[in-house]
C-alpha cells in the first residue's frame, strides 16, 4: 500500500529534470546530541563491507541546485496529521521557501538515506537542508523558522525546552498519529 502511495505522491517533486544519481552512501556525522546529521559522503557501501541496500543516498546535485536550494520537508504521505501539517506550512509560507516530498516516494527514500536514516523509516518528519538534516522536534522548530510571523519567534521560545522533552512529546504524538488522526483512505497523499 505504501508503494501505491509513493507512486501517487511522486508528483510533489519530479527529479526527472535533474542529473542522474551517483552511487554513494551517507556516513553519519554531525554535531550535537545526534539530532543533526552531517552529510559527509563515502565511496560506496561495499567498500565498508556493509550490506548493499537498493536505495542509494541522494546527491546534492540531485536535489539542491543553484537555481533551487530550498530545504525539503519529508513527511508521511498517508498520515492525516502529517498531511494537515503540510497544508498548515504551505498556508503560512507564501514565499514557498520549503519543498515537500513524501517519505514513501523514491525521492523521499533517497533523502532519508542521505540524512543517515533507514530509507523505510517513516517515523519522523525530516527537514533536509543542503548541509544538514533535522529530525523530530528539531525539524518542526526549524520548519517554523521558515514561516511567517509569529512562528519564528515561537520556535525560539520552544527551544528553551530541553531536546529530550521536546522529542518525548514528539514521539508520543508520532507513535499514535494513525490512531488519533487516521490514515488517508485512498492510501495516497492528497497534498498539492
Amino acid at each position: 500500500m505504501a508503494t501505491m502511495a509513493a507512486h501517487q505522491c511522486a508528483s510533489y517533486y519530479s527529479p526527472s529534470v535533474l542529473p542522474p544519481l551517483h552511487p554513494v552512501v551517507v556516513v553519519g556525522g554531525g554535531r550535537g546530541r545526534g539530532r543533526r546529521t552531517g552529510l559527509r559522503v563515502a565511496a560506496s557501501a561495499a567498500a565498508g563491507g556493509a550490506r548493499a541496500d537498493p536505495v542509494v543516498a541522494a546527491t546534492d546535485a540531485e536535489f539542491f541546485q543553484p537555481s533551487d536550494a530550498r530545504p525539503i520537508m519529508l513527511f508521511d504521505g498517508v498520515c492525516n496529521l502529517c498531511s494537515g501539517g503540510v497544508r498548515f506550512v504551505r498556508e503560512h509560507d507564501p514565499s514557498r521557501s520549503i519543498r515537500y516530498i513524501p517519505l514513501q516516494s523514491e525521492s523521499g527514500r533517497k533523502l532519508l538515506r542521505r540524512s543517515g536514516r533507514a530509507p523505510d523509516d517513516i517515523s519522523s518528519v525530516v527537514l533536509v537542508e543542503k548541509d544538514r538534516s533535522y529530525i523530530k522536534s528539531e525539524a518542526v522548530l526549524r520548519i517554523m523558522e521558515y514561516l511567517n510571523l509569529p512562528f519564528p519567534q515561537l520556535a525560539i521560545f520552544l527551544k528553551i525546552a530541553p531536546l529530550f522533552l521536546r522529542d518525548f512529546a514528539y514521539d508520543n504524538i508520532a507513535n499514535n498519529r494513525y490512531t488519533a488522526f487516521g490514515r488517508s483512505e485512498t492510501e495516497a497523499c492528497e497534498i498539492l
